[in-house]
């Protein structure tokens, strides 16, 4: 059996000596396991130091890829050999906070998607939310991404109206029960129960980081909830992070 498709890649755990058991998210045939030796990440490639530094660079998460996965059966896990195409953690890795968004996207995909099952939407969004990572709206970009993922997940949150009355306008919070937005004037007697929805979700806010921290407190919610196992420990240091940024008050409001 064998297939060629691009990939990302969303994980890489060290296996024996010269291999790695690497995780892609791929476009047609989305999260996918298996092997990559060191001398199978590029054509041609000498076994050695410099080899074995170029594959620690082609299997971190964040490494878009051309694979070729080969395998005696189909149910076999097989091997990988990966064509580095573009790497988007260099780009950002010397910005820890996007980094640490990078890390948690991909660490979501792979505890989100079930494997071997196609989802080329998941695919392309997260390729779309790693180019937006040099951008100044990065951080509300993988707000709106999280939502995005939820929704692919099947656990989409219904936030352009409010559930009670209806109105579209004034939304101020969600129910964390039913995952639908409310307005300000249903969710005062509620106090605290609900959770806040940031108004650059509904086109209400213009982000910042004290909203970036609340949207990440609403997806957060949802995706400890759905995930198996909760949240990875990736996205919880994600979130840890924007609320130390939220709380700097060194941070000028607008900025994220």
């Amino acid at each position: 059996m064998e297939w060629t498709d691009q990939a990302l890649v969303l994980s890489a755990r060290p296996y024996g000596e010269a291999s790695a058991l690497v995780c892609l998210l791929t476009e047609a045939r989305g999260r996918h396991n298996g092997l990559v030796r060191a001398a199978n990440t590029s054509p041609g490639a000498n076994p050695g130091a410099k080899s074995r530094a170029a594959f620690r660079g082609v299997v971190e998460p964040g490494t878009q890829v051309s694979a070729r996965w080969r395998a005696r059966l189909q149910d076999r896990l097989g091997r990988f050999a990966l064509e580095p195409v573009r790497s988007y953690g260099v780009a950002v890795l010397d910005q820890p906070e996007r980094l640490a968004a990078l890390v948690s996207a991909c660490a979501l995909v792979e505890a989100g998607l079930p494997e071997r099952e196609p989802h080329p939407a998941v695919y392309h969004g997260l390729v779309a939310l790693l180019e937006a990572l040099d951008q100044p709206l990065w951080a509300e970009a993988t707000v709106r991404w999280e939502l995005g993922l939820l929704a692919e997940l099947g656990f989409g949150l219904e936030l352009s109206r409010c559930a009670v009355s209806g109105v579209s306008h004034g939304l101020v919070a969600v129910s964390p029960r039913t995952g639908r937005a409310v307005s300000h004037a249903v969710a005062e007697p509620w106090g605290g129960r609900l959770l806040a929805l940031p108004g650059f979700l509904v086109g209400q806010g213009g982000g910042g980081a004290e909203e970036v921290r609340q949207g990440l407190a609403l997806t957060g919610f949802f995706l400890n909830q759905h995930l198996h196992g909760g949240l990875p420990p990736a996205r919880r240091r994600l979130a840890e992070r924007a609320g130390r940024v939220a709380s700097n008050l060194l941070v000028k409001p607008g900025n994220s």
